[in-house]
């Protein structure tokens, strides 16, 4: 009976083997499936002596082959992958706009230049006079034309920063809800394996758009808290991430979390939020004072030269003041640097002699500005000149920054995924050989169950 007991053992345990090992094979092409196994030990008898012998093969438990620190390096790695993803675009979309000539800044100052040059000549022309206006207006359209795309790009980083914490709601409420489920099956000795694999799952994708903490609890559960501490999801229950937004247009984000609220520091976020919060700090909003900036400073100083100049109507007997070219308003997105509207070539205030129509000492000065200094945000004191040069420059530094740091973290990435499946994932040729040798143990215990039955017929024939 022994002989029969512990063949029928054997034959179960490698029914158990089979069915694991054909489970994995079905997986080997599914994301985020982690192979199982069986463990496998010597059932012991209750009899003692020095005859005494084991009961044949127990099967108590299901291997998952699990690594948490690969895990830990694969989320990790998809959350810087995400932080700059989520980058580069707007960067690339920027700097392709701000170096198109149809749309530079730059160009368009040296169409106003060179109306100014052409109007040297001849300072009493009124088609020459008329076309530095024409130049001026379109000089003021490009910046405003540059401010709507980066107040643009602005709505759209606060649209997809709303819609990404919709997605981390989201994937956190799930996350709870698998624990939940994990602890249950846990606590009833069922497998949870592939409850684990969906959970995990998850929390890939969350990691791409937010960098996280994670903490493996012992009933197979994970904790899950943001980068700077406030918690997201706890066993069964989850935080909600919301998107403030001030009178200003800037965002800020909390998390609701059971009764408490808990502020977010923008800094080290990670994924695809910290993505948008780098750009935003670091990229969008220097630029945009920046560019505010160049537009005070070409109004100011060249409104302060033709203002202290003298119009064409103006005599020695009756001195008339130039009228400003450009007007200026910081708050205004769409006309941020305008043509003044009362201003005729006839004011242009281009002569230092009031009484000398053909003088263009003031003309002249206009034409040096270029080679005067201007204060701008995030460069300092700089030609003016220059400036547009300089922020095209270090928006394509940061661009070409960016994009090296993407192509590091996709790689790494990659690296990530190889590290974990070398442990996770499904080895087809160690299935196979699985498949072989748990059949040829399933047909063993076979072949002594079937001895044993005609052992045993024979022992009752003799009876």
């Amino acid at each position: 009976m022994s002989m029969l007991t512990n063949a029928l053992s054997g034959a179960l345990a490698a029914r158990t083997a089979l069915t694991v090992t054909s489970q994995n094979v079905a997986n080997v092409m599914t994301v985020g499936y982690t192979r199982q196994g069986v463990v496998l030990t010597s059932a012991q008898s209750a009899r003692s002596g020095p005859f005494a012998a084991g009961d044949g093969v127990n099967t108590p438990a299901l291997i998952r082959f699990s690594d948490d620190y690969k895990s830990l390096q694969m989320w990790q790695a998809a959350t810087n992958k995400g932080q700059h993803a989520a980058t580069q675009p707007y960067l690339t979309q920027l700097e392709q706009v701000m170096g198109d000539d149809s749309a530079s800044i730059n160009a368009a100052l040296d169409g106003f230049y060179s109306a100014l040059n052409a109007a040297s000549v001849e300072p009493t022309s009124s088609p020459l006079r008329q076309q530095v206006i024409s130049a001026a207006d379109a000089l003021a359209k490009r910046f405003n034309n540059l401010n709507q795309v980066l107040a643009g790009q602005r709505s759209a980083v606060n649209q997809q920063r709303t819609a990404t914490v919709t997605q981390v709601n989201a994937l956190a409420a799930d996350i709870a809800a698998l624990n939940q489920k994990i602890s249950a099956a846990s606590a009833t000795g069922a497998s949870p394996s592939g409850l684990m694999d969906e959970r995990d799952n998850k929390i890939d994708a969350l990691s791409a758009l937010v960098g996280l903490q994670v903490v493996s609890q012992p009933d197979g559960t994970r904790d899950l808290a943001l980068r700077s501490g406030q918690p997201l999801v706890a066993g069964a229950i989850a935080g909600t991430l919301e998107v403030e937004t001030d009178a200003s247009g800037t965002q800020s984000l909390k998390v609701g979390f059971a009764k408490e609220s808990f502020r977010v520091r923008n800094d080290n976020l990670g994924g695809e939020l910290g993505g948008l919060n780098d750009f935003e700090g670091q990229a969008l909003q220097p630029m945009r004072a920046a560019i505010s900036d160049l537009a005070r400073e070409v109004a100011t100083q060249y409104n302060a030269v033709f203002e202290s100049g003298y119009a064409m109507n103006s005599t020695a007997a009756t001195p008339v003041n130039g009228k400003a070219l450009f007007v200026y308003d910081a708050s205004s997105s769409n006309a941020m640097l305008t043509l003044n509207p009362a201003i005729t070539q006839q004011d242009l205030g281009f002569s230092s002699n009031p009484g000398l129509q053909g003088n263009s000492d003031k003309l002249i000065e206009a034409i040096n500005l270029k080679k005067q200094p201007a204060t701008i945000t995030s460069l300092g004191t700089v030609l003016l000149g220059d400036v547009y040069t300089q922020l095209v420059s270090r928006l394509g530094t940061s661009s070409q920054q960016n994009s090296t740091a993407l192509s590091v973290a996709e790689t790494v990435r990659v690296y990530a995924e190889s590290n974990w499946k070398s442990t996770s994932g499904v080895n087809e040729d160690e299935e196979a050989i699985n498949l072989v040798q748990y059949q040829q143990m399933y047909q063993a215990n076979m072949k002594v169950i079937a001895v044993s039955n005609e052992l045993f017929d024979s022992t009752l024939a003799m009876l």
